[in-house]
């Protein structure tokens, strides 16, 4: 029986492959853009085979309409407040007013669920709307995959490839990180959207390292040994992060301010996945660490 999945945030890198894996999949996919969307992007998901629909994001009873008839919505929006709570609820009412059993919310990141609120802000706008989302009858499922792999490439500290170093906070160096690519994000969001029985929450991971992994790999991938060595103690840390935040009080309308990758750097080194639900869709396969690695190190 063919599927229909609404989803909202499409034009974004992670949103456009969604679209992409549900049309693979055989859903039928429609994507609700704002009516200001660049024609280009709209053209892009068109392309896919994507039903693009330009709603005014402010009218609940415009997200209703084009949700009707939806066996669910999946949302890949990105923001801040205004998005991640007020727009999301909007979305999440239309759905509601349409009869759509299933919503899938951006929670794409660490599980929060156990972590102290305040600690991140971004995670605080996820479980505000969380305690809204629980509080309808809406059936919801929720997908957490660590960090995005792609962080790696940036000269984040745990591996900075132009100062040919790996780094880590604490006692750390044999704790595992969460990693997982888009792409298999993406993969696995298809087969959440499709799958009437999924359950409240997943963690999935492509990869799961600790520094000392992220060591070994580079050297198998470059012949490379980098330097590998302790950041400083994860309370030190957390009060470096406190300051930078209270010295630039205009991150708070950053997406990501300085201050805020420095709190999801915090939580990757606080709390990680014990069980994962890699293996609940035989069809997909993840990216390993020396794969992803060997695409971009030299």
């Amino acid at each position: 029986m063919k599927r229909f999945i609404l989803v909202a945030g499409a034009t974004g890198n992670l949103g456009k492959m969604i679209c992409r894996e549900l049309v693979s999949r055989g859903a039928s996919v429609t994507a609700m853009v704002r009516t200001s969307t660049d024609p280009e992007k709209i053209d892009v998901l068109a392309k896919m085979g994507v039903n693009v629909l330009e709603v005014d994001f402010d009218s609940v009873e415009e997200i209703a309409k084009v949700a009707a008839n939806m066996d669910c919505v999946v949302s890949a929006l990105a923001g801040l407040k205004d998005v991640i709570v007020d727009l999301q609820k909007r979305i999440l009412e239309g759905a509601i007013q349409a009869g759509v059993p299933r919503f899938i919310p951006s929670d794409f990141c660490t599980d929060y669920n156990d972590l102290v609120p305040g600690e991140n802000r971004n995670f605080d706008l996820r479980r505000e709307f969380k305690a809204h989302l629980d509080g309808t009858p809406i059936k919801a499922s929720s997908i957490f995959n660590g960090a995005f792999a792609d962080i790696l490439k940036y000269n984040t500290p745990v591996l900075n490839l132009k100062d040919k170093s790996i780094g880590y906070f604490g006692d750390s160096r044999n704790w595992k990180l969460d990693f997982t690519t888009m792409d298999d994000t993406a993969a696995f969001t298809a087969e959440v959207a499709l799958d009437n029985d999924a359950p409240r929450i997943l963690h999935i991971a492509s990869f799961q390292v600790s520094p000392d992994m992220i060591w070994n790999d580079v050297k198998e991938a470059t012949g490379q040994e980098f330097r590998i060595f302790q950041l400083s103690g994860l309370g030190d840390f957390a009060h470096s992060i406190k300051k930078q935040r209270a010295d630039n009080p205009a991150g708070e309308n950053e997406l990501y301010a300085k201050w805020q990758q420095g709190q999801y750097m915090y939580s990757m080194f606080t709390t990680h996945h014990i069980q994962l639900a890699n293996e609940r869709y035989e069809s997909l396969t993840w990216t390993s660490s020396l794969e992803f690695l060997k695409s971009f190190v030299n």
